[in-house]
């Protein structure tokens, strides 16, 4: 056998013992002796090789072949530097228009909101990266959050001792709490982390029998509003259509750690203590007389409620509201400068009083809304702030049927949509008496109380003229959403979520509102080829 052959073995030979070690370095093999030695025969091989080769090697990298294996050499050398630093100092570039493969800005909120820390053991196999990336991407966002990955079939034994049988499995522990999910998804991670964090849910009552929107139906609208159907603003008829749902509003309360359920008020007996928030989603027909006096018991005892009241339908909770300091009008909101599409009775609204619930608030909507008015005297012990209001071209028309402005009835803007109610007995105005006490010296406000106490307990209130805005149709469009989740966190106090809300998959669409319409369909189709046709005409007659 030539020398010169036989050593090219050897040098080959060489160059596998070593890709064999760091192979079975690379697969974190336990055999640490075997992987040593292989590196050792491989590097002696080597050696011994490219040492009875180096003449033949030499005669290789002179003149234009060196160059070329040279030029080689160093390409390979910086991409394997920039590869480890990829690894070292990772940057990612999400290029998809719906931050796809990012988490969302609310997840990232909550994960910064995190108080208490939360360690997360997650089983995957290699199948599993995107759902491994996401884990690796909340744990970047804080401190609070540990993940450990583990390969069942690589660690059969831990597996078994967490007793997980399958991959695609994440043990949650926070302060003794464990909890066991199995969705891979980032709403489900997300509201795995939370619910564990906080250690308790909180219920969501969602009031039904009176042809309220279904919490538990996904479906939603098969048509567009206005004349084609049934309409929610003028010409509404009240038509009981089983696609009204508003599942995606409880899929959004569900992610944020709440409870949900529907409760019935009509056969009595049902106690409302254990709602957090009672959500009344729009009834088609009166309360009776037994169900006004439950709610109105449930908010006197210290309860929340959120009343998304649709226009010119008689709920009977009007008396209810009044103690409030709210008066439900008979009327429907026009709003012909901004409404969204073609419907002018959904207005559009994208200023906002100041509040918690409409901080960062994007455009919302309200397909068919009635306005609200405050009690013609202030009610001792409630604060009412008005949170959403429509243009001031906009005016509140008592005509179901027809959109037509009349100034002897009807009340121009701004309209108020939506309101809240803090009712707190320290609200509650001292007498006469007793400021003329605080007067005259003898007693402080500290030291001084209202004559008769008020027996109601603290309590928080928002009404909304409509309940179509946060239906399965409408929920992901916009703010609408985020406005309905806002609303529920305050009620509950989770002032922490305000702003937190699930990532949707809808399609993504562009809405505009009937100005925006009108200016774009002006500038692509008058503006711009009237331009166009301006500059070609100047250039035709320039040449001629």
């Amino acid at each position: 056998m030539d020398r010169s052959f036989r050593s090219g073995l050897i040098l080959i030979g060489g160059i596998a013992f070593l890709a064999l070690a760091l192979t079975l370095r690379s697969l974190k093999v336990d055999a640490v002796f075997w992987q040593l030695l292989l590196a050792v025969v491989g590097i002696v091989l080597t050696a011994w090789g490219g040492f009875h080769l180096r003449d033949e090697l030499g005669s290789i990298l002179k003149g234009r072949r060196g160059e070329i294996a040279l030029f080689t050499v160093g390409a390979v050398a910086v991409l394997v530097v920039l590869a480890h630093l990829s690894m070292r100092f990772p940057v990612r570039v999400d290029m998809t228009s719906t931050g796809l493969y990012s988490l969302s800005p609310e997840t990232i909120q909550m994960l910064k909101r995190l108080e208490k820390p939360v360690r997360v053991t997650f089983f995957h196999d290699p199948m599993m990266r995107e759902t491994v990336e996401l884990y690796k991407l909340m744990a970047a966002q804080t401190d609070k959050l540990s993940v450990t990955f583990i390969d069942p079939m690589l660690n059969p034994s831990q597996a078994r001792l967490l007793g997980v049988e399958y991959a695609g499995t994440a043990l949650m522990e926070s302060e003794g709490r464990k909890m066991r999910i199995n969705g891979p998804t980032e709403t489900d991670i997300a509201n795995g982390i939370l619910r564990i964090s906080q250690g308790q849910q909180q219920k969501v009552c969602f009031l039904e029998g009176h042809g309220e929107a279904d919490p538990f139906s996904l479906e939603s609208h098969d048509h567009m509003e206005g004349d084609a159907g049934h309409a929610h603003g003028i010409g509404q008829k009240l038509v009981q259509h089983e696609r009204h749902g508003i599942a995606k509003a409880r899929h959004g309360l569900e992610a944020l750690n709440y409870v949900v359920e529907k409760v019935s008020l009509l056969m009595g007996g049902t106690d409302l203590s254990s709602c957090a928030v009672l959500v009344v989603a729009g009834p088609k027909v009166s309360l009776l007389p037994r169900e006004v006096q439950a709610v109105d018991r449930y908010l006197h005892e210290g309860g929340n409620a959120l009343f998304m009241l649709d226009p010119f339908v008689d709920s009977g909770l009007q008396p209810v509201l009044e103690t409030y300091g709210v008066v439900l009008d008979d009327t429907i909101v026009i709003d012909e400068a901004s409404h969204f599409w073609t419907d002018i009775s959904a207005p559009a609204v994208t200023d906002y009083n100041r509040h918690e619930i409409t901080q960062e608030l994007p455009l919302t909507f309200f397909p068919g809304v009635r306005s609200l008015s405050p009690t013609p005297e202030r009610v001792p012990g409630s604060s009412v702030r008005p949170l959403v209001n429509s243009s001031k071209r906009s005016y509140a028309g008592r005509n179901p049927e027809r959109a037509e402005f009349d100034p002897e009835r009807d009340q121009t803007g701004p309209i108020t949509l939506m309101v809240t109610v803090n009712r707190r007995p320290e609200f509650v105005e001292p007498t006469q008496a007793v400021l003329e006490r605080r007067l005259r010296g003898e007693e402080t406000a500290e030291e001084s109380k209202p004559e008769v106490m008020p027996d109601f307990k603290p309590s928080r209130v928002i009404v909304v003229g409509d309940s179509d805005f946060a239906t399965n149709s409408f929920f992901h469009i916009m703010g609408n959403g985020k406005l309905f989740l806002n609303a529920v966190n305050y009620l509950a106090a989770q002032e922490n979520l305000i702003g937190f809300s699930p990532r949707t998959y809808d399609q993504p669409r562009v809405n505009l509102t009937n100005t925006q319409m009108k200016g774009t369909v002006f500038l692509s189709v008058i503006l711009i080829p009237a331009l166009l046709a301006l500059i070609g005409t100047v250039v035709w007659w320039r040449q001629r």
